[in-house]
């Protein structure tokens, strides 16, 4: 099999064509060369190579960990090339997201303590009735029969729910949703707006550390200052603002794209629409469908191999950089039959998740839970609400191009 000529990741061209180039290297055995900003790399596409790289502990998430060092941009440079300044690479290259080895469990373990599924079921409750309330609204935010779901539903109710539960107050989420925007966008020729969104968190969360130090509020952040191990371990003032800008960017950003594409998908699906609509017991397997059908993201971040290995598909040096490509392992035919259709009973009955779009293994999103149940509500309570919800055919959606986060830029419907 030849070997694809790929354009780099972090240009438009890819962006715009990036099924065309997950097929491409599908084709050609399933692994190939490519380029990110300049940083060498390889994607991967099969499922069985993605779940070896997500979860096997010799692919590190930091390339300064690798023994003997590497040739292969860190993340760090790579940002520093997209144009972002040092003091704001801190806040963007020190996070969980960012560890390795007891470095990583260290802050896993931290966190989990205050992440735990106990609290994520005792706020379906309050989930509900953010939902009800956005979707009483959606009406009267309607120009010339439609309106915006991305804007007026799919982003606000989970910026509501992960500021609800980190602690950021009602002032601060207008602001936390757009830098969030920001710093998703990967716009290249924009760094102004990536250094401005991460300075914008990282100054709003050291007035929210202050805050809660000076009195405890009852939410996520009172723990995350105040939580330590049994070694008396606690996070630092920079792992706690890296902390929060994680969980507020990851805990809205794809749930917001999770309602806005699966809600793009059920309305031009209209079979599998009338087969949730006939049968409500089916959303927890159709939210998976979603997940793997139209997920939020489409790659995860860049990994480097600490040793040689082989995997099913092709060679991994050490210190060679790769990226396992979530969408392409969702659509992965010997795994998932037919990939190309929605299917939403795919997942009836089955336990644990088939795809891997919240990640695979050590760094498994710690959000998964909550995202899940977003989801089931939102989707739910929208068909609920608007039983004849439908696209507006006059302002058809058009998808971002972005490389690694899969979203439309609106999504406007009639509501019936």
């Amino acid at each position: 099999m030849s070997t694809p000529v790929l354009p780099d990741l972090a240009t438009p061209e890819a962006a715009a064509t990036l099924p065309e180039i997950l097929e491409s290297v599908r084709a050609s055995g399933g692994s190939a060369p490519a380029s990110m900003g300049g940083a060498e790399t390889r994607l991967f596409v099969d499922d069985t190579d993605v779940r070896t790289i997500l979860g096997d502990k010799r692919f590190l998430m930091n390339a300064a960990n690798v023994e003997g060092g590497t040739n292969a941009l860190s993340r760090a440079e790579l940002l520093h090339h997209m144009g972002l300044e040092p003091e704001m690479i801190v806040h963007a290259t020190q996070g969980i997201l960012d560890q390795d080895g007891v470095d990583h469990v260290r802050l896993r373990k931290l966190v989990t303590r205050a992440f735990t599924a106990r609290r994520v079921q005792a706020m379906r409750p309050n989930v509900q009735a953010i939902t009800d309330r956005l979707l009483a609204e959606l009406p009267g935010h309607a120009e010339n029969g439609s309106v915006d779901l991305l804007r007026h539903f799919a982003y606000p109710l989970p910026i509501q729910v992960i500021c609800d539960l980190v602690g950021v107050p009602e002032s601060e989420r207008g602001p936390w949703q757009a830098w969030g925007h920001s710093l998703t966008s990967f716009d290249l020729g924009r760094p102004d707006l990536l250094n401005g969104a991460l300075q914008g968190m990282a100054e709003s969360s050291r007035k929210l550390i202050a805050a809660h130090r000076a009195r405890e509020h009852g939410d996520l952040l009172d723990d995350l200052v105040r939580i330590s191990d049994d070694d008396g371990d606690r996070l630092s003032e920079n792992e706690l603002i890296t902390m929060i800008v994680t969980l507020v960017v990851a805990g809205h950003e794809t749930t917001a794209n999770l309602i806005g594409n699966g809600t793009h998908a059920l309305l031009t699906h209209p079979d599998q629409l009338a087969l949730l609509k006939g049968d409500p017991e089916l959303l927890p397997s159709a939210v998976h469908e979603l997940l793997r059908w139209c997920g939020p993201i489409f790659q995860t971040r860049m990994r480097y191999a600490s040793e040689d290995m082989e995997l099913t598909t092709g060679a991994v040096r050490r210190g060679e950089a790769v990226i396992a490509m979530v969408a392409g392992a969702n659509h992965d035919p010997r795994v998932h039959t037919d990939p190309a259709r929605l299917d939403l009973t795919r997942h009836q009955g089955k336990p644990g998740e088939a795809h891997v779009a919240f990640g695979h293994g050590l760094h498994y999103c710690l959000g998964a839970a909550l995202a899940r149940l977003e989801g089931q509500v939102a989707f739910g309570s929208l068909l609920s609400a608007f039983p004849d919800l439908a696209l507006d055919p006059a302002r058809p959606a058009v998808r971002q191009p972005n490389i690694a986060f899969n979203r439309f830029d609106d999504l406007y419907v009639r509501l019936g």
